[in-house]
């Protein structure tokens, strides 16, 4: 075990902050890790989905400011710690599979920057959420400021980040900041049924999706060559070729990819 456990669970691969006695609060260690991480699950054809989550009840405090003397001793140390978070929850944001963060208990400041930069949040009904730089005098970085204007357009986002204040969880899944309320108790057993039945569809399609997506969140208003090229490829694809023999056969389809097989319902 390590302050951040990388832990596969075939068809699921979790992330897991594991420091419950500072509620998960991220180190420089940890966040230099992330990006070794990530590789290690783009590596696994078994690894359909992902989960990040914390131990022992709390997703995230933020990032350790017990470090905060040393790692922003002075400008070169500032300029490598922050570069180290910006890699981290960049290589997380760019995972080419599903990410699912688990909110529980305290997800706050540079932990929600970790939440913000998975696909979706489920999040217990009773989490505490924040967005704190403002109360330490500090600014988020590019990646998470990207992912809240994207998330709740930039006059919420502003508010957010101005404010630092709670962000009670109902109000959060109103603006769309997360995406499912569960029942505390309940928010594990959710998470994992829903990225196993991810794990049952076609991965070819998802993961098409999630690029498609990406690019016009970013900005892409027209379709270009690549996304065409892409859909054409899906609609001669071995997995169309599946779903439909499945669907007139009234029979789950049994999609494969990298070497895994996914069977759906």
């Amino acid at each position: 075990m390590s302050d951040i456990d990388l832990i596969f669970e075939a068809p699921l691969a979790r992330i897991r902050l594991n420091r419950p006695s500072r509620r998960n609060a991220v180190s420089r260690v940890m966040w230099l890790a992330l990006p070794e991480i990530c590789v290690a699950i783009e590596a696994r054809s078994d690894a359909l989905a992902v989960v990040v989550e914390g131990a022992g009840g709390h997703f995230c405090a933020g990032a350790d400011i017990s470090e905060f003397p040393e790692v922003y001793r002075d400008a070169a140390t500032t300029r490598e710690y922050v570069g180290a978070i910006q890699r981290g929850l960049g290589a997380l944001a760019a995972l080419d599979r599903p990410t699912i963060a688990a909110l529980s208990g305290v997800a706050v400041g540079g932990g929600f920057g970790l939440a913000l930069c998975c696909d979706l949040r489920f999040c217990a009904e009773d989490a505490h959420l924040a967005i704190t730089p403002a109360r330490l005098g500090l600014l988020y970085g590019h990646v998470e400021t990207q992912r809240v204007v994207e998330l709740v357009g930039p006059a919420r986002a502003k508010d957010l980040l101005f404010s630092g204040r709670r962000i009670d969880p109902v109000e959060a899944l109103a603006i769309g900041l997360v995406d499912r309320l569960v029942p505390a108790e309940a928010l594990p057993g959710v998470i994992d049924e829903y990225a196993a039945d991810l794990a049952r569809l076609s991965q070819e399609a998802i993961r098409g999706a999630e690029r498609a997506v990406d690019a016009i969140a970013r900005g892409m208003n027209e379709e270009g060559g690549e996304f065409r090229a892409a859909t054409e490829d899906a609609a001669l694809g071995e997995d169309f070729l599946q779903g439909r023999a499945a669907f007139a056969a009234k029979r789950a389809p049994n999609f494969t990819f990298g070497g895994a097989t996914s069977a759906g319902d």
